[in-house]
């Protein structure tokens, strides 16, 4: 009898990991909101030369390469760096650094400047930007933007990061999209109102905790993928301001194939193309609604014909969300 007794109390334990943890109504957004990430630690971006040495050249270290530590103290900013750099009295430094998750270790040789120490390498510990809040669950309080990955410039590659917060932002300004050159939203953020903390950065979007106050006016019913039809939908976004509207899309195409790219749409709304010339960056993370319920994010514009995107299906989204 206790056996029998104690399998079953496994059996509870494990069946509801297997299901949804989101809610089935959630809160499309479509809000601008400013957002910086932490890296991971201190990405090498760029080198330069030190009274005419190429001083990089001669270690190992590469641009897109993490460092991690300084003569085996850790480091996580770039202002630990300098502090460390600093107080040398060497003028050779050892280097722990990542690339392809793999740690390693160089020298580096250092040269002054002005009785100071370059390292000839271009640095950064963080990104800034904007982009659009696509939903808020609010039962979870867990938020999704973007729909995409934050990607470094420099290197092309993703930020790695566990750490980041989301602001209140205001669109200024909007550079049109015209074929093979995509427009934009010019914005400014806010550091000082805090709305959310982010806890990851992928392929899907960037998540956290929402910690602001939303309206839950805008709550509409998750779609499931089969739920989602050709035809006419809208998008919830920022032109100017802080003021979400809705815009007139179509949905031309579905596809269940990979896990960001799925909906492939055309912007009809006659406002959106005279003030956008079509999809700007930006606009990724803006919901997509198809009759009650979100169906999608946008996230990318088609760079040859900017009246056309691509969008991820929310519950996509979500299930990265929960991960």
């Amino acid at each position: 009898m206790l056996k029998k007794t104690l399998l079953l109390f496994l059996l509870a334990m494990f069946i509801p990991l297997n299901a949804k943890a989101y809610s089935d109504y959630i809160i499309a957004s479509g809000e601008n909101i400013g957002i910086e990430v932490k890296s991971d630690g201190i990405i090498v971006v760029g080198t330069y030369k030190v009274n005419d040495v190429d001083i990089v050249s001669k270690s190992d270290i590469k641009v897109g390469d993490i460092i991690k530590s300084v003569d085996d103290d850790i480091i996580t900013s770039v202002n630990d760096l300098i502090t460390k750099i600093e107080s040398i009295n060497d003028n050779t430094i050892k280097l722990g650094y990542v690339r392809n998750n793999i740690l390693k270790y160089t020298n580096l040789k250092l040269e002054k400047v002005n009785n100071n120490y370059k390292t000839g390498l271009y640095v950064k510990d963080s990104i800034s930007g904007v982009g659009t809040l696509t939903f808020i669950d609010p039962k979870t309080k867990i938020f999704g933007a973007l729909g995409h990955e934050i990607v470094e410039k420099n290197t092309g590659r993703i930020l790695e990061s566990k750490e980041g917060t989301i602001y209140d932002s205001e669109v200024t300004g909007i550079i049109k999209s015209s074929i093979n050159t995509p427009g934009e939203k010019n914005a400014r953020y806010y550091s000082d109102k805090v709305n959310g903390n982010i806890y990851e950065n992928t392929n899907k979007g960037i998540f956290g905790n929402y910690i602001g106050s939303f309206n839950s006016d805008r709550l509409y019913k998750v779609a499931q993928p089969n739920e989602i039809k050709k035809g006419s939908a809208k998008i919830l976004t920022v032109l100017k301001g802080t003021e979400v509207n809705e815009y007139d899309i179509e949905i031309t195409k579905i596809s269940s194939l990979g896990s960001t790219k799925n909906i492939v749409f055309k912007v009809t709304d006659k406002e959106l193309l005279k003030r956008t010339g079509g999809i700007i960056q930006g606009m990724s993370g803006s919901p997509i609604i198809q009759g009650n319920k979100i169906v999608g994010a946008v996230t990318h514009v088609i760079v040859d014909n900017p009246e056309k995107g691509y969008g991820i299906f929310i519950t996509n989204m979500l299930e990265e969300a929960e991960n």
